[in-house]
């Protein structure tokens, strides 16, 4: 699946085993994650404006996340799980840090990120629903393509973008980006969200 071989690292076991443990606490971050990912989509809208294109896809995707937040809300409230707030996960937050002040160069890095939180998300996906119970496991199964699909949108984007301005250094970037996103993963992380790294503590 080209989505993995995107990825510089798969998720660690222990994650894993902890995500099965704390089921309530990933469907939790799952439903921030869809609502933070149709909130930057509608971002990108309107700092980008000009862009047509980039508006056109980006309206459809954030409407298709909001529909996964309430296709994650329906499931929550099936499986008894109450709503309760959670801190933010530092995995988008790091990712940005690298992020250049500069256009074009910052048009191209966000969406970069985007492609690659798509693609971690799918990975996620895929890793977990032979772990889970159903019907978590069967709704996990699911969204696997529509994660793909997104991050190959987003990387789609982000080539147009950097062809565009005439920039050179795409594949460089990439780079950048999957080697601080494989760190994340793969790094001790003292709290539990969908795109945490392996647990500090067990």
């Amino acid at each position: 699946m080209e989505v993995l071989a995107f990825l510089r690292a798969r998720t660690p076991a222990s994650w894993l085993g902890l995500a099965a443990e704390r089921r309530d606490d990933l469907l939790l971050d799952h439903a921030n994650c869809e609502k933070k990912a149709a909130s930057t989509a509608l971002s990108l809208m309107f700092t980008y404006p000009e862009n047509t294109s980039l508006a056109a896809n980006l309206s459809r995707l954030a409407r298709e996340e909001l529909r996964h937040f309430e296709q994650v809300q329906r499931m929550m409230s099936s499986l008894g799980v109450p709503f309760r707030r959670l801190s933010p996960a530092r995995y988008a937050q790091k990712l940005r840090q690298e992020v250049r002040a500069e256009e074009p160069g910052r048009q191209v890095d966000l969406l970069i990120i985007g492609a690659f939180i798509e693609a971690r998300s799918c990975e996620r996906f895929l890793s977990l629903a032979p772990i889970l119970e159903a019907p978590l496991s069967v709704f996990y199964a699911t969204l696997r393509d529509a994660e793909a699909r997104h991050h190959r949108l987003y990387l789609d984007l982000a080539r147009r973008a950097a062809q565009a301005a005439g920039m050179t250094d795409m594949d460089a970037r990439i780079a950048r980006f999957a080697q601080i996103e494989a760190d994340l993963i793969t790094g001790p992380d003292p709290h539990f969200r969908f795109h945490s790294g392996a647990p500090a503590v067990i």
